[in-house]
């Protein structure tokens, strides 16, 4: 028997059954060669000391590895920051639960294909979570992470990609503001190299030219902090502007401040909206008008795709619905 004092080890097994540890280790795992009266010692060993496998040493040994990276693009390490990426690492962590496998977060430079390689290469990564991936980063990613590799956003052939609808969740925001009698609706969008930024821009240009309405465009990148500095700029091009649509929800409460300073009212003087429905939505005063996002569905859904490690189907859509608040 072993010392009362220490978890027993495979070697105990081992030397309790009298053969080697790679021989116990092989029988225990179920995997390679081993004679059966070799069989018969390692498991009757195994239940007379009551040895139970490490899950993450059984992971490593077979080449599964015991981390789910959570690659995120962008710019700066700033990006690590947002609070959506807090709440993909939070479900995916919560996916993580059911699997030998804890959760890293990793920075990814736009043109990030080295640190893909070096990801690629490290047998403790069971899989990668890419988020706002670009198209050149998906086509650098190593023949060794496919299968287990996903992407919060767009895919290619070799990475499906799981991502909110939210060209549809814009188009419902902007025909919510014109049914509601705004008619010089303005758009705050977000960091132009993000393909996700794009399909929004799309969609709200194609309600614009459905009901005849002027375009107009304020670059935004996520932040509350830009969202502040675009109410100004939007103001100082176009001071009849009636409504302001953000392309996120912290965005738009920056677009709050920032009309509070100019003296304009919301919703009185302008109606705001943003996407996202992060939980200090419905606080603010005014309650912000906003999109649904189901972020922790989405990155549990790519997580447990990866960690599960079975085909999926190209593209998974999450739908998004309007959410009625005060601000629009």
């Amino acid at each position: 028997m072993t010392p009362s004092h220490r978890p027993t080890t495979l070697d105990d097994v081992a030397r309790l059954a009298e053969v080697s540890r790679s021989t116990a280790s092989r029988v225990i795992a179920g995997t390679g060669f081993a004679s059966p009266a070799a069989r018969d010692r390692v498991r009757a060993a195994v239940d007379r000391l009551g040895y139970v496998p490490n899950a993450t040493a059984r992971a490593l040994a077979r080449g599964g590895g015991v981390r789910l990276v959570v690659a995120v693009c962008g710019v700066t390490t700033a990006v690590l920051d947002d609070p959506y990426v807090e709440r993909v690492v939070g479900a995916a962590a919560r996916a993580c639960a059911a699997y030998p496998a804890g959760v890293v977060l990793q920075w990814l430079p736009l043109h990030g294909a080295t640190t893909l390689e070096r990801i690629a290469q490290d047998r403790g990564v069971a899989g990668v979570v890419l988020v706002n991936a670009t198209e050149p980063l998906l086509d650098a990613v190593p023949a060794e992470l496919r299968g287990r590799i996903a992407s919060i956003g767009i895919g290619s052939p070799t990475v499906p990609s799981f991502d909110v609808d939210n060209a549809d969740g814009t188009d419902q925001v902007v025909r919510h503001l014109y049914a509601s009698g705004r008619r010089r609706i303005a758009m705050v969008t977000g960091p132009r190299w993000l393909p996700c930024a794009g399909r929004a821009v799309a969609a709200y240009r194609q309600v614009m030219r459905e009901t005849g309405l002027p375009v107009r465009l304020v670059p935004g990148d996520f932040t509350a902090r830009r969202g502040r500095a675009a109410a100004g700029e939007l103001l100082a091009r176009w001071p009849d502007t009636d409504a302001v649509f953000a392309v996120s929800d912290l965005t738009a409460l920056g677009v709050i401040a920032g009309l509070g300073e100019t003296g304009r009212r919301v919703p009185g003087d302008i109606g705001v909206a943003g996407f996202d429905d992060i939980p200090h939505a419905a606080l603010n005063t005014p309650a912000l008008t906003t999109a649904s996002h189901p972020v922790g569905s989405i990155a549990a859904a790519a997580a447990t795709a990866v960690l599960h490690g079975r085909p999926v189907p190209p593209v998974t859509s999450f739908p998004s619905a309007l959410v009625r608040r005060t601000s629009a």
